[in-house]
């Protein structure tokens, strides 16, 4: 065998051994990978598991009632959700009102009218409110917003809609400056940097030709946000309401402090209520009992329930929205 022969044969082992080599570390690799997506599976369903074995001495004791009743009587042992889910669903969607339209305003001011030394500093500002833990957007409502608020806009909202049909109701009562509209603005507050943040991301994507196109038409500044860069970017949107919508729903101590934690539906919504993560923080530890604890756990399975809706349900639109994206390009 000739020096050039031996050559070859020695780069074809070579070679061999280095695709050998390359694939074990490929398998190990996808190993790992699997092996923690599948630790993501068994915590989800571990979770789900613990919920509903935790749970299970409250479905025998009231099934299909501890959904429509609002009575919570620790000394009776008589346990309803509704006034808590009632409150969580009303307060998030509340929320999500004030918070969406003021984070998109900011993030197309952030991407097209602001200055641009200003765009850094400002989006910095407002990202940091994310950071910020929610106790201390707790305390801040109860000894800050709270008074202002009984003092200024809820008197104001009352004179306004006092003798308006519909609104008189949900703006009716004594100003206690704690409630259920008090808690949905500090969660609004709260959603802003989410909504802001990913939506100013989104915006920064849309080509710069079609806005200009868009300008060149004669088209207003206005004109060019609503007919231009939201539905170019609606997708990334409503990705950051959910986002969003996410933290509001499962928000415990800010809402704690600030909601009157009251187990009644009111019309009003000055009035105290309750939501399911603020029940399940203020009744945990007086739990003594097995039932009064298997009916606070029902209230964490309801929560993970809804969660798990509202964010598959904001999939679902998304994955709708890609489709008709899709189909008008």
């Amino acid at each position: 065998m000739t020096d050039m022969a031996l050559n070859e044969q020695f780069v074809a082992t070579d070679r061999a051994q280095v695709v050998r080599r390359f694939g074990m570390r490929d398998a190990r690799f996808h190993g790992l990978t699997g092996l923690a997506a599948l630790l993501v599976v068994a915590i989800f369903g571990g979770v789900i598991a613990s919920l509903i074995i935790g749970s299970i001495p409250a479905v025998k004791a009231f099934g299909f009632s501890f959904l429509t009743s609002e009575a919570w009587n620790p000394v009776s042992e008589k346990f309803g959700a509704l006034a808590s889910i009632y409150g969580t669903i009303v307060t998030s969607a509340l929320a999500m009102l004030i918070a969406v339209p003021v984070g998109i305003g900011i993030a197309f001011f952030l991407t097209e009218i602001c200055p641009r030394p200003l765009r850094r500093p400002i989006g910095i500002a407002i990202e940091l409110l994310a950071g910020i833990p929610s106790i201390i957007y707790g305390i801040w409502g109860l000894f800050v917003f709270a008074p202002e608020f009984q003092q200024t806009l809820q008197p104001w909202l009352i004179d306004i809609f006092g003798h308006v049909p519909f609104f008189q109701d949900l703006f009716a009562g004594p100003p206690y400056g704690i409630g259920t509209f008090t808690a949905a603005l500090i969660l609004s507050i709260m959603s802003l940097p989410f909504i802001s943040a990913v939506t100013r991301d989104v915006f920064e994507t849309v080509p710069t030709m079609l806005k200009e196109a868009a300008y060149g038409l004669g088209c207003t500044t206005w004109e060019v946000m609503w007919r231009v860069v939201l539905p170019f970017a609606r997708a990334g949107v409503v990705g950051g309401a959910m986002l969003a919508l996410g933290r509001a729903l499962g928000e415990t101590m800010a809402v704690t402090f600030v909601i009157g934690n009251a187990h009644h539906i009111h019309e009003s919504l000055f009035a105290p209520g309750t939501t399911i993560s603020a029940t399940i923080a203020n009744e945990f530890s007086e739990a003594t009992t097995e039932l009064y604890k298997a009916s606070v756990i029902e209230l964490g399975l309801i929560l993970f329930f809804i969660t798990f809706v509202v964010l598959a349900s904001a999939q679902l639109m998304l994955r709708t929205l890609e489709r008709r994206a899709g189909g008008a390009s």
